[in-house]
């Protein structure tokens, strides 16, 4: 079931683009974009959950002609020493040559690693999701989240839907329930349930989404479209939650921002994000509870 959510999209791919039409989107910025949508307007987006039948969770994203797959796989593992109460998250993302020419070689790796590091500075942290509901055992079993990212095509914003196919996966991932056994000498067993509806949800209302903000002459927008895209030369990532909490921020690109214009990228970042998440959430609920009955015509629909 094809699933409508308000959403962004920064492209990421370059073009050139001729002076005058650089002029006239900078231009339209005073009132009205190219396409007739304000600042903060966002288009539509396609979000689909449980798409993969062999993982703990997954979700497709399209923006575009951007389409993302994540997949959650959850396998049992040794907690980190320097957190021996918790699970932890590893990322992996793959950019295939079949989604842009320019990913060919080292180019998709690079821009992988980029990503993933992204993701980890974004879960880095006790705020975003309980890692201790992942832990099995103190020091000896936890929860290992593998959450593998796979591009199929390149359209633009890959940051920003990464982060809300991410989130949406995480939202659908269910965990089976374990006991731990222990018999008259000590020796611990561990036992996992049978039920596919004796399970762990994970709680991702704090889980945030990146909004890419991009500075176009004295404006700065979000949902850039490729025409957009070309004509800034910087932006900015801000990773906010449902609350309006800013949690991550990064610049990217070649040109510079000033203090004053950072504080207003970072303000409307807040705002259009509660906006995201309220929207996200709202449709994620009503798909789950359509149940097993929902439609599939997703990426394996």
């Amino acid at each position: 079931m094809d699933i409508l959510v308000q959403m962004s999209i920064l492209p990421l791919m370059g073009f050139c683009l001729a002076v005058s039409s650089r002029h006239m989107v900078s231009k339209n910025l005073e009132d009205l974009r190219v396409d007739g949508r304000g600042c903060e307007d966002y288009r539509c987006a396609e979000v689909e959950t449980d798409v993969v039948s062999n993982t703990s969770g997954s979700a497709r994203v399209k923006l575009g002609h951007t389409d993302i797959l994540v997949g959650v796989k959850a396998e049992m593992g040794t907690p980190r020493l320097e957190r021996p109460n918790e699970g932890y998250l590893e990322f992996f993302v793959d950019c295939s040559a079949n989604a842009t020419p320019e990913f060919e070689g080292r180019g998709g790796d690079d821009l992988g690693t980029e990503i993933a590091n992204t993701l980890y500075r974004i879960f880095n942290n006790k705020g975003s999701i309980d890692l201790t509901a992942l832990c099995i055992s103190p020091r000896e079993h936890c929860w290992i989240l593998y959450v593998d990212v796979l591009l199929l095509e390149c359209g633009g914003n890959l940051f920003d839907a990464i982060s809300i196919a991410v989130k949406a996966a995480l939202f659908n991932t269910s965990i089976p329930k374990v006991r731990v056994l222990e018999d008259e000498e000590g020796t611990k067993d561990i036992e996992l349930s049978d039920d596919p509806y004796d399970c762990i949800r994970l709680n991702v209302e704090n889980v945030p989404c990146i909004i890419t903000l991009s500075k176009i002459g004295y404006r700065h927008v979000v949902d850039a479209t490729l025409q957009e895209e070309a004509c800034s030369l910087a932006s900015l990532l801000v990773s906010v939650t449902s609350k309006g909490v800013l949690t991550c921020m990064r610049k990217v690109g070649k040109g510079s921002l000033d203090p004053e214009s950072i504080f207003e990228m970072m303000e409307t970042g807040k705002r259009v994000g509660k906006v995201l998440h309220a929207s996200l959430q709202t449709i994620l609920q009503k798909e789950e509870n359509l149940g097993p009955k929902r439609q599939k015509v997703g990426f394996l629909g």
